[in-house]
């Protein structure tokens, strides 16, 4: 049975050549099996030789020729000793055409699933309430959402957590201006871009006046107090903005639930508790008037302690305690085995510090993984921070209008589509393109938005692989009807076996993009299937194949393709259209 990863099936193979060599033994993953260059001779490259060398005392070009002759031959050719102490492995003909044969007839197409589910929980989206979504929400959201997805196709229990910022002096300030304007509710009537512009003046007001300022913040005391006139307006917020939210959602194909909501709100009665503990575990330290702890190892720029202030000299909480308190319930209310912060890289001494508090505390052990899955911002084509000409955030549903109204453009000039057909699927573009330009570049990098880039026909674009699944749908209906399961795959054409290559690869793909965390991974595959297979339809003709058999054959591998390219884009939260 294979693993799903080629990497590991032959790190297997080349870990008991060792241990029949030397007797040695290995992982699969020392064997350090690494993917061939398309322009290289051979699939694989195995580069063990060279850390071995010294175990075994001998030269890296002598331990490589122990290897190759002790590696069994069922899976690959006769390997190929090269260089200094590169062991080149090429997949048998007869064994990836019978792969290809079997992955016909599994749902998965060779991914495993998890050899033991965990319980994730994963912290995305995170929006704030009463303030409309802009461009810089966008990366948490698709990515901690294709993240959500690769996990639970792997088999893990997920946790979505949208932690929402819904408490503190920002609504003390919203709460009272909308008192001085004479509401006493919000009412369905008053859309988001009303509660947005009615922030940023409550803003400017507790900017300019001081009287305001102050009662503002006993707006606060009286929110956290639970007057109950000032929580049924705080209610309605918290409803409309909420709605608001799952509207996008919905359009951008997020899976993230009203359900999903936990906004700092919900653990503010936890917020005593979470500094009765750390007293009681002698963390805390009183600093100028506040409570802090000053994890190991954690120093500012002038070289002293930095503190993580858990609360303030007033008394008061600030989002520093709530990150705690949410933490704390994460790991023993919710037992996750898996935490997951899905949040922007300058966040990353903050979030290092939260999780340090959280192991002296004892709340995140051994058996509790925690982790930042940072990315970089979004940049507009100067390399600054994504603004519209006027200054101002980029309003994230402006940005989804665009990618529609761009594709739909690009969808308008195919004329055979139907009016309705066109534009569903210049919003299947649009969202795509949107979203797989976020997610095909590494994560932890800077993202630069362009739109020509992101709806550009060629290239590692969600339109080019769209189209390239749109052009085999067409294939096979062409063809009459999908060939039958388990037909036999003939890689008699360099283009063939190159295409069959990339569809052997896929388990391996999405392992290491679930792994690593990493979707871009997924992405580049799915991007070289789709050239690959452009390469296999420009040399071999489909449906008038020399003979009956190789049609078959072709089909086939035409519909693997299209598997392996409408579920690796579902994996990522894309759409892959039918026809375009």
């Amino acid at each position: 049975m294979l693993k799903g990863d080629l990497t590991l099936e032959l790190g297997d193979r080349v870990a008991a050549a060792v241990e029949a060599a030397f007797g040695l033994r290995i992982t699969a993953e020392e064997a350090v099996i690494r993917a061939a260059a398309p322009d290289r001779p051979a699939d694989y490259q195995c580069n063990a030789a060279f850390a071995l060398a010294k175990r075994v005392g001998a030269a890296p070009l002598a331990v490589a020729g122990e290897i190759a002759s002790h590696l069994e031959a069922d899976l690959v050719e006769p390997p190929v000793v090269a260089g200094a102490g590169f062991v080149n492995l090429t997949l048998r003909r007869s064994w990836l055409e019978g792969l290809l044969v079997r992955l016909q007839t599994d749902a998965r197409l060779g991914v495993p699933p998890s050899a033991r589910a965990r319980r994730v929980v994963i912290d995305y989206g995170a929006p704030n309430i009463a303030k409309e979504l802009h461009a810089g929400h966008l990366r948490s959201t698709v990515i901690g959402d294709a993240i959500a997805r690769l996990l639970r196709f792997s088999g893990d229990e997920v946790i979505a957590q949208n932690h929402l910022g819904d408490w503190g002096t920002p609504f003390g300030m919203l709460l009272e201006h909308l008192v001085d304007l004479g509401w006493t509710q919000t009412g369905a009537e008053h859309s988001i871009r009303d509660l947005d512009a009615l922030y940023k003046a409550a803003r400017a007001k507790f900017n300019e006046s001081p009287v305001f300022a102050e009662r503002s913040r006993r707006r606060v005391v009286l929110l956290q107090g639970g007057d109950a006139g000032t929580l049924e307006l705080w209610s309605e917020l918290v409803a409309a903005s909420i709605q608001y939210f799952q509207h996008i959602y919905d359009v951008l194909g997020v899976l993230l639930r009203p359900e999903d909501a936990r906004g700092e709100s919900f653990y503010n009665p936890f917020l005593g508790d979470v500094v009765e503990e750390l007293q009681a575990k002698g963390l805390l330290v009183e600093s100028e008037g506040a409570l802090c702890v000053f994890p190991p190892g954690f120093k500012g720029r002038d070289g002293s302690p930095q503190p993580l202030i858990v609360r303030k000299s007033d008394g008061g909480f600030n989002y520093e305690a709530t990150d705690l308190a949410a933490l704390r319930f994460r790991t023993q209310e919710l037992h996750g085995e898996e935490l997951l912060y899905v949040i922007q890289a300058a966040q990353h001494m903050r979030l290092q510090m939260l999780f340090a508090t959280g192991r002296l505390a004892g709340w995140v052990t051994d058996a509790i993984d925690v982790q930042h899955v940072s990315f970089g911002a979004l940049l507009g084509e100067d390399g600054k921070i994504l603004k519209t000409r006027e200054g101002e955030s980029v309003k994230l549903v402006d940005l989804i209008d665009e990618g529609i109204a761009r594709a739909r453009r690009i969808v308008e000039e195919r004329s055979q589509l139907e009016d309705g057909e066109r534009e569903e699927i210049a919003r299947a573009v649009g969202i795509g393109a949107l979203k797989y330009a976020d997610l095909a570049g590494d994560r932890q990098k800077d993202h630069v938005f362009a739109w020509d880039r992101l709806l550009a026909m060629d290239g590692n674009t969600a339109v080019y692989l769209q189209y390239a699944n749109a052009r085999i749908r067409s294939v096979i209906r062409r063809g009459g009807e999908e060939v039958a399961p388990g037909t036999r795959i003939v890689l008699g054409d360099p283009s063939e076996r190159a295409l069959g290559l990339r569809l052997a690869q896929f388990g391996g793909a999405v392992r290491s993009a679930t792994e690593h965390l990493e979707p871009h991974r997924l992405c580049t595959h799915l991007y070289e299937t789709a050239t690959a297979f452009t390469a296999f339809y420009e040399r071999c003709s489909v449906l008038s194949a020399e003979t009956d058999e190789l049609r078959q054959s072709r089909l086939a591998l035409c519909g693997l393709t299209s598997r392996a390219l409408i579920l690796g884009l579902s994996l990522l939260g894309i759409e892959a259209p039918e026809r375009l």
